[in-house]
């Protein structure tokens, strides 16, 4: 929100009602503004990051279990599982974050380039502009006396917010940051990754492989079960489809430590 003064947006006036006066301009000014998008938006963002954080941890989870089980069943000597698990840890936190820098880059690199074609065209042709948002009002359902009110009434405040929310579906003030999501992104992976770690250190050599094994799926039964509940999707269908393939890659390289440690 720009202020506490701030005009009601299109999804306000749909949600709370309007008043209108024979000129068709909004009125009731003594009724108190009721934000609640806004907060629906932020919360959806942080949602987002969530998300992105418990597939961040899942991905740690399996790729350093993985590995240092395949070491595991290579060798007893704890030396080596140790160095191949750091390594691991390392690689993918960089890996992870580097990837996500360059994709949300990207992604800013666009917002940026739209919001600055948006400002151009109204500083340029204000009335084709005007029109345009309009008619994008009167394609949501309203009439076209309170469409062409609405455009108005959010031009004459802020016209840049009001095509990007409009057109867009963005805020020029909550551009995506590469560098958080960078960090959140290599942060979640190193969390992920410490379950694995200490399962596969701290046990004597005969417990080491089944400690790992059954801690790395129980901790993605839980990840696969918070990444539904985020995503409002079937917890059971989400838990088995994580846990069977975190389960699968672990077998899998403990299979081929095996073979080449007794190859060795």
């Amino acid at each position: 929100m720009r202020g506490p003064n701030r005009q009601r947006t299109l999804r306000d006036l749909l949600a709370h009602g309007t008043t209108r006066c024979e000129t068709g301009v909004m009125t009731d000014p003594a009724e108190p503004i009721h934000r609640a998008d806004p907060h629906d938006v932020s919360v959806h963002s942080k949602l987002n990051w969530l998300r992105a954080g418990v597939l961040g941890a899942n991905d740690g989870i399996v790729s350093v279990a993985a590995l240092v089980v395949g070491v595991a069943a290579a060798t007893t000597e704890i030396g080596p599982v140790l160095i191949a698990g750091v390594a691991s840890v390392v690689a993918g936190a960089i890996s992870m974050g580097l990837g996500e820098y360059v994709s949300v880059s990207s992604q800013r690199d666009t917002e940026r380039a739209l919001i600055a074609k948006e400002r151009w065209e109204l500083e340029t042709m204000p009335q084709q502009e005007l029109a345009e948002l309009t008619g994008l009002y009167r394609s949501k359902g309203l009439s076209a006396a309170t469409a062409d009110a609405v455009a108005r009434e959010l031009t004459a405040h802020d016209a840049l917010a009001a095509h990007l929310e409009a057109e867009l579906h963005i805020d020029e003030d909550d551009v995506v940051s590469p560098w958080q999501a960078a960090g959140a992104s290599a942060l979640s992976f190193v969390i992920g990754a410490v379950l694995p770690m200490l399962a596969i250190l701290l046990p004597p050599p005969e417990w080491r492989i089944p400690t790992t094994f059954v801690a790395v799926v129980v901790a993605l039964a839980v990840t696969g079960w918070l990444s539904a509940w985020i995503g409002g999707s079937p917890r059971l269908r989400a838990v088995l489809r994580v846990t069977i393939g975190g389960a699968l890659a672990l077998i899998v390289t403990w299979a081929v430590g095996a073979a080449l440690g007794v190859a060795v």
